[in-house]
């Protein structure tokens, strides 16, 4: 049986790591961590992270994100659920609703959808799957 201890450090090392989808790569399927994820290729399946999702400039999401915060530059079609802060920059497209705590948009970020702030989001849960598959179908680059 692991002590509390252990238990904390476990989970500030999931929460610390860092993870990288690369320009020129496709994935198909969802994505979970525990820690940040950078994406500057593009995504066909649904993003949950306990932390931070940043989105390039070139990147495109397909499917919905849930996180604790989240810097979108590129392309997201589907529903945004951010805990904290959400910043849409300049070059931000969005089709669909987002949920948030706060949010920051600078001028010239694209926002089609409805937008609900303050309410209370849902707690992030890795490794359940709610009626979906849970690990990566398909991985390849383009």
């Amino acid at each position: 049986m692991l002590s509390s201890k252990e238990n904390k450090r476990t989970a500030d090392e999931h929460a610390n790591s860092s993870n990288t989808i690369g320009k020129g790569t496709y994935l198909e399927g969802n994505v979970e961590t525990h820690g940040n994820i950078r994406i500057e290729g593009k995504v066909n399946g649904n993003i949950k992270s306990k932390s931070k999702v940043a989105l390039g400039p070139q990147s495109q999401v397909e499917g919905n994100i849930l996180a604790l915060n989240a810097d979108i530059e590129g392309e997201v079609k589907g529903k945004l659920e951010i805990t904290e802060l959400l910043v849409l920059k300049a070059t931000a497209i969005i089709h669909g609703d987002i949920l948030t705590g706060k949010m920051v948009v600078e001028p010239g970020a694209v926002f089609n959808g409805t937008c609900k702030m303050g309410a209370a989001a849902r707690e992030i849960k890795i490794g359940e799957s709610n009626g979906v598959a849970r690990s990566v179908q398909e991985a390849k680059t383009v």
